[in-house]
């Protein structure tokens, strides 16, 4: 989601069933080069939800607007620079508002009903099962593990699958923050149990990058699942495709 620092640090909760203790430049594009985790202590993987572990957002966003004869380029203007729509989006994502607070806003702007518009925007994301499998697998092998999401409401995550695969979980509404607010990362780091520097941070838009970088983090721009796995390959020194453990 596009995300800029706004709100105050909150609470972080982790996973239940599981707890946090009490107290580079961005490397995707499989470069081969930039930092890597090794030496003692834990290391840790710090993720995204939308456009990471799902599909991409913004191919169902450009769906949408198919179905709803919008054009795209115009949505893609409001997320750059409209004032009112942006204002909409932080209070949505920092949890001031609700989803159908949010809804009668933007569907104003877009010309559009409002009923179901997130769940419209959203129809055609799925799970990315390759990056869900790397994150199962890279937990398994001793890596933290840790979720930083910007939410657009909170039911839709798989909070099932969460418990299985994160030692701990940032979602903006949450926690009344979002990226690229640097709280949102440390907070990742705090409940993943790992420190800042011992950890890579994972998303689809580089400007939620920067931030884990000025924290010391490694960071990983995902564009698709193949070259974002082989990147954290390289840095976490674990083997995080199905397909290689299983050979």
């Amino acid at each position: 989601m596009v995300s800029s620092p706004d709100g105050t640090p909150g609470p972080a909760a982790p996973v239940p069933g599981h707890s946090g203790p009490d107290d580079p430049g961005p490397n995707g594009g499989g470069d081969g080069g930039g930092p890597v985790i090794d030496g003692d202590g834990p290391r840790g993987l710090l993720v995204d939800w939308g456009g990471v572990l799902t599909t991409n957002l913004f191919a169902s966003f450009g769906a949408y607007c198919i179905r709803e004869g919008i054009d795209f380029s115009e949505l893609g203007s409001r997320f750059r620079t409209d004032g009112d729509f942006r204002e909409l989006l932080v209070a949505l994502e920092v949890g001031r508002i609700s989803e159908r607070e949010f809804e009668p806003g933007l569907a104003a702007l877009l010309g559009v009903p409002p009923d179901g518009l997130i769940d419209g925007l959203m129809a055609d994301v799925g799970p990315d099962e390759a990056m869900i499998e790397a994150v199962r697998l890279a937990h398994a092998a001793g890596v933290r593990t840790a979720l930083i999401s910007n939410s657009w409401g909170v039911h839709r995550y798989p909070h099932d699958l969460f418990s299985e695969i994160f030692d701990g979980v940032v979602i903006s509404a949450e926690v009344g923050m979002r990226k690229p607010a640097p709280e949102m990362y440390l907070l990742g780091a705090r409940y993943a149990g790992v420190a800042p520097e011992r950890s890579v941070f994972v998303d689809d838009l580089p400007h939620n990058l920067a931030p884990a970088k000025e924290l010391g983090m490694a960071t990983v721009h995902h564009t698709d699942s193949a070259t974002t796995i082989a990147e954290l390959e390289r840095i976490l020194g674990v083997a995080l495709s199905g397909d290689r453990v299983r050979t």
